[in-house]
């Protein structure tokens, strides 16, 4: 009897060892001409909540995740350069490279990774105005990919002008092969919304509550020259927007209207954060991150992001570098 009960907890010991093992995803890495540093990894399809670190050492990095289904990361570098790396249950892959020149970067272990790092260097040949064809090209040849997901996100959701028209027909093919996959639809309902014209559609109505309590819509905005930005406290180029929209505020006051959205998961350390800086302006932060509805009703997809509308109401800009947005409402308020 005492060996049969010590065969069965054996047995169940190695069981739940199996079990917590079971979903590991292991990134093994190395970046030569960075010794020690930090960079951040996030995941876009809701893989995980939040931003997770990466630590450096002797140009050595690794990290561990237990997942039970594939997912997508994304590893942010010191130089706000992005890199996409698809997790899978029992995978690890390798990361290789040098910090210098992040765009040559290898990542090898599963075919979906080794697949992005052959598109990516082909990508690296051309001229950027050839660019999205040749991705429209890749996610309409393989439409169930983790690949064309990230792809349509990258190229299609983040630069300043997009292809709304291309961006929803190429989301419609994704959903043929992945008909339950909720962020898809959401992709391919925003892209149905702006592919009319978004730089000359009216501003979009809406109701939100800041992290202050106060209950904010579109009327903020009726004639001023006003900018929805969107932002991150981990994200410097968007904290670096924010500190230049503070200045105009104080330049320019009542003329510029200003309603932020911060994707950070904890609206009470947004708030805590937007009472430090001393922002006069409302503050969205709902802590559903990148699912923030009021994301979506303006089309924003990445941070920094922003959406410039003029006296009239019409959206002028869009997702214009901090410096640029700047320059760009100077000029409107002058007018």
């Amino acid at each position: 009897m005492k060996t049969r009960l010590l065969a069965f907890l054996a047995t169940a010991l190695l069981l739940c060892s199996c079990s917590s093992d079971s979903g590991r995803f292991r990134i093994e890495g190395r970046l030569r001409n960075m010794n020690f540093g930090e960079f951040w990894v996030y995941s876009p399809d809701g893989g995980f909540e939040g931003i997770d670190t990466i630590k450096v050492r002797n140009s050595r990095f690794e990290y561990e995740w237990n997942l039970q289904r594939p997912a997508t990361l994304v590893v942010i570098f010191p130089n706000f350069s992005e890199q996409p790396v698809f997790a899978e249950p029992h995978a690890t892959v390798e990361m290789k490279g040098d910090a210098t020149h992040l765009k040559e970067l290898t990542i090898e272990g599963t075919d979906d990774n080794e697949e992005m790092t052959k598109l990516r260097m082909n990508l690296n040949k051309l001229m950027p105005p050839e660019i999205p064809a040749a991705v429209a090209a890749f996610v309409s040849e393989h439409p169930t990919s983790p690949v064309s997901r990230y792809l349509l996100y990258r190229y299609f959701e983040q630069p300043r002008e997009v292809d709304y028209a291309t961006a929803a027909k190429l989301a419609v093919l994704l959903m043929n092969g992945d008909p339950q996959n909720e962020n898809l639809k959401k992709r391919r309902n925003q892209f149905i919304n702006l592919q009319h014209g978004a730089l000359k559609s009216k501003c979009p109505p809406f109701t939100v509550t800041d992290v202050k309590g106060r209950r904010v819509t579109e009327k903020i905005f009726s004639g001023k020259v006003s900018v929805v930005t969107a932002w991150a406290s981990w994200s410097y180029r968007s904290t670096d927007q924010q500190r230049r929209l503070q200045m105009l505020k104080k330049d320019y006051g009542d003329d510029l209207a200003v309603l932020s959205i911060c994707v950070d998961g904890r609206p009470a350390d947004c708030k805590n954060r937007v009472e430090r800086d001393s922002l006069k302006w409302s503050t969205i932060c709902d802590g559903r991150m990148w699912d923030t509805p009021l994301l979506a009703r303006f089309g924003m997809a990445d941070v920094p992001a922003n959406v410039v509308i003029d006296r009239k109401g019409r959206v002028v800009a869009r997702n214009l570098e901090p410096r640029a947005l700047e320059d760009k409402l100077k000029a409107m308020l002058k007018k």
